[in-house]
């Protein structure tokens, strides 16, 4: 994660000066995938811009994670099962009045449920905020509009040298993707990828953080409150890297799915396609899941078998993951 550049010396900076009061904020990014969509649940507000599910740390909360159920469910009425901490968040100029801010976000995923509640909830595809993110149909169009301001980022260097390095920095996290190809790809780097965005004034947040009042690009993907997209960064690189090496992918499934439905959902989270009988064959040789003799016609072809997660695996190893290659696979 890149370090952040150091703040200018401040009154608060002193020695004698006050400490600030801390303000504690808790945010969730609450996945759930349906057909071939991962969806996040947001709040809508009245500027159009997007937030996560989020709320102040109060005395009554007996927890960290107590506050944040607290607050999910009476915004939007949904009930977490499985939560972990992402990240905290504590940037000095995060708060307001002289108030020092952090902000914690945490990681659920869940089987998509209507939301509801006081605010304007509703799910959304995590592809609105990161189009760029999207690989399963190929390279994604939005490159072509997002290609010419990498470049002119890294041209606008004040040395050289600098120059040399934003454009390794563009090529470590773009690949060849600005110029057309799939080649270096990797699914992992979606905070890397935004927060150069970001540094490059590429997305509407920098923009809004500058004071800029020009338009952003309309390829730069729909804009959210504060930095909750970049929360909603961190959480897609989690989740990809995890769906790798623990079985993740399976707090998003049915009691009992196809193999179809399975790849569908993978290929949804990673981004990428993925080889039919290859990813049937990795499953299977993992023994990750086992069928449970009913199946399905909902496929529009043949019955398909009906198969439930073995969660006899995780006693088995440590590591029951999908073990997925790196790299993009072929249908």
């Amino acid at each position: 994660m890149p370090t952040p550049l150091p703040h200018p010396t401040s009154e608060a900076d002193r020695p004698d000066a006050p400490e600030p009061s801390l303000a504690i904020g808790l945010s969730a990014v609450i996945v759930a995938v349906t057909g071939d969509d991962p969806k996040v649940l947001t709040i809508r507000h009245g500027d159009g811009r997007d937030s996560l599910p989020s709320g102040p740390l109060e005395r009554g909360h007996r927890t960290l994670e107590v506050g944040l159920r607290s607050w999910v469910e009476r915004q939007t009425l949904q009930v977490l099962g499985h939560v972990e901490q992402l990240y905290t968040f504590g940037d000095r100029d995060r708060g307001e009045d002289g108030t020092r801010a952090l902000s914690l976000a945490y990681l659920a995923l869940v089987r998509e449920a209507r939301p509801a509640g006081d605010a304007d909830a509703a799910w959304q595809s995590w592809y609105r905020y990161f189009p760029w993110e999207d690989w399963r149909d190929g390279r994604p169009g939005v490159l072509d509009g997002l290609e010419p301001g990498l470049r002119a980022w890294a041209a606008g260097a004040a040395s050289s040298r600098m120059g040399e390095m934003r454009a390794e920095r563009v090529a470590l996290c773009f690949g060849g993707a600005a110029r057309g190809s799939e080649a270096g790809w990797n699914e992992e780097r979606v905070l890397e990828r935004y927060e150069l965005l970001y540094e490059a004034g590429l997305v509407a947040e920098a923009l809004r953080e500058r004071g800029s009042d020009r338009l952003a690009p309309g390829t730069s993907g729909a804009e959210m409150r504060e930095d909750h997209r970049r929360m909603l960064a961190l959480a897609i690189a989690r989740l990809r890297g995890k769906i790798k090496y623990r079985p993740v992918v399976f707090e998003l499934m049915p009691p009992s799915f196809t193999l179809g439905q399975l790849q569908r959902t993978v290929e949804a989270l990673s981004g990428t396609p993925l080889h039919k009988q290859n990813f049937r064959r990795l499953v299977e040789q993992q023994r990750l899941v086992e069928e449970t003799g009913e199946t399905t016609a909902e496929t529009g072809g043949r019955p398909a078998r009906l198969v439930r997660f073995r969660r006899e695996v995780l006693l088995e190893r440590p590591a029951p993951g999908l073990r997925l290659p790196g790299g993009f696979g072929r249908r």
